[in-house]
Formats: structure tokens, C-alpha cells, sequence
């Protein structure tokens, strides 16, 4: 009798222990099946977010770089180190400002880094529209000609659904803006105050003030 109960006891362990593979294995195996549909979801979304934003960037570069005696404007590419997990590794962005060969960033000009790097802004921004931009002084290694570029570009994209938000100590850049807001400090009351004009319903009276 007592091999008989010993045996049944080993027949229920081993039943027990059967079933807590089965439940450990079944669980493995919809835990792989979750992260290999996140992983395949995640793959999906950055390739489409990526091509659009490879494809967008030669434009706006184009756009952002091109004038009269360059009308073709330069080129730029983004290029993926892995393209089995782009997620994992880096990006490259490699910019050619007009008649200059394609470089390292950090082999590019103040200037050209900034072009470069708007470019990438509003290349995303074409992907995942924010309905603002702040540029903060984003002119402030830019000679004359660039500056009106950005302005111009500002000027033909800016709309309700892309509002721009300039700070700039350069009348170039601000100059055709809708509105200006002046900062300046009241020394008696020790404290910054500010001035607004709406340009856009007296543009006389800006070209007056500058």
C-alpha cells in the first residue's frame, strides 16, 4: 500500500510539474510572440517615418539653399549604419551646400550647419506636424543671403497649420513678419517689458521704424 500511495503521489507531482511546464512554455511563447509583434511594429513605423523624412530632406535642402546663381540648390541624404534594426544604431546626414562636395558635419561652416539643420527640422515637421516652431536665434551664423532664404522659406510655408515663432536680433529675418513682439528692460521698475506691432495691418510702418 505504501508503494502504491508513493506512487501515486510521484504520478501527481509529475502531472503538477507537466502542467507548470506547459503553462511556463505557453506563457515563453506569447511573450516572444508580443515582443516580436512590437519589434515588427516598431520596425514599420521607423522605416515609414524614415523614408518619408530621407525623401523630404533633398527638397527642403533644395528649397533652403537655392538661388539665383545656384537655382539648383544643394543636395542632402540621410543614410541608415543598420538597416536589419535602424532603431539601434545611427544615422548619418550628410549635406552639400551649392558648387562644395558632400562632407561630415562637422567638417561644415556655422552657417552650413544651420542650414543643414533647419533642413532636418522641417523635413520632420513634414512627418509629424507640431503646430509651431520656436527658432531662437537660429541666424545667428548666417551671412545676409541665408538669412533671406530662411525668411523666405518662413514666409511661403508659415499658414494655421505652421506658425512660427522667430527670436532674432536681425531685421533681415524678422522684417515681412505678420507681428513683432520687442523685448526691452524698464530700468525704474527694474523688469523686462514688452512691445507688440502687427505689422500686417501697417507694413508702411515697419519699413518707417527700420
Amino acid at each position: 500500500m505504501r508503494a502504491i500511495d508513493r506512487l501515486d503521489g510521484v504520478e501527481a507531482r509529475l502531472k503538477s510539474t507537466e502542467k507548470d511546464f506547459e503553462d511556463a512554455r505557453k506563457a515563453a511563447k506569447d511573450s516572444k510572440d508580443k515582443f516580436n509583434q512590437v519589434k515588427e511594429k516598431r520596425f514599420d513605423l521607423f522605416n515609414k517615418a524614415f523614408s518619408h523624412i530621407s525623401e523630404q530632406i533633398s527638397h527642403v535642402y533644395k528649397d533652403l539653399t537655392r538661388s539665383s546663381a545656384f537655382p539648383l540648390g544643394g543636395q542632402a541624404y540621410l543614410d541608415i549604419e543598420d538597416s536589419d534594426a535602424p532603431y539601434l544604431s545611427g544615422i548619418k546626414y550628410h549635406a552639400m551646400p551649392p558648387l562644395k562636395r558632400f562632407r561630415d558635419m562637422e567638417h561644415l561652416s556655422g552657417g552650413e550647419k544651420t542650414m543643414a539643420a533647419l533642413a532636418l527640422l522641417f523635413a520632420v515637421h513634414s512627418y509629424q506636424p507640431s503646430p509651431f516652431f520656436v527658432l531662437d536665434e537660429v541666424d545667428a551664423a548666417l551671412d545676409n543671403a541665408n538669412v533671406e532664404k530662411i525668411k523666405n522659406y518662413i514666409r511661403e510655408h508659415a499658414g494655421p497649420g505652421m506658425q512660427f515663432i522667430v527670436i532674432s536680433l536681425k531685421t533681415g529675418l524678422f522684417q515681412g513678419s505678420e507681428s513683432l513682439v520687442g523685448v526691452f528692460r524698464d530700468q525704474e521698475a527694474n523688469s523686462s517689458k514688452t512691445l507688440t506691432l502687427d505689422v500686417s495691418l501697417n507694413p508702411s510702418y515697419f519699413i518707417e521704424l527700420c
